[in-house]
């Protein structure tokens, strides 16, 4: 599985965190993504929420950031 559609790889054998942000920057919660078959629906599942702008994706060994989705980049929207 490749991240966000642009090449990047979505695991390295480690566990994720999707952070939901609202449009002013405010955490609105977040969700632990265990396996890479899952990061997708977990994506699209935080933009179920209306008041959610964008999500992070960042690793939970040590929170790093590594990209970020918009809600015009999900299909759909």
């Amino acid at each position: 599985m490749r991240g966000a559609g642009r090449g990047r790889p979505a695991f390295a054998d480690s566990h994720r965190t999707v952070r939901r942000y609202s449009a002013e920057g405010r955490i609105l919660g977040g969700r632990l993504v265990e396996t890479p078959d899952t990061l997708g629906r977990a994506v699209a599942t935080a933009f179920d929420d209306p008041a959610v702008a964008l999500v992070h994706v960042r690793a939970v060994e040590y929170g790093c950031f590594l990209y970020e989705v918009r809600r015009d980049q999900v299909r759909g929207d």
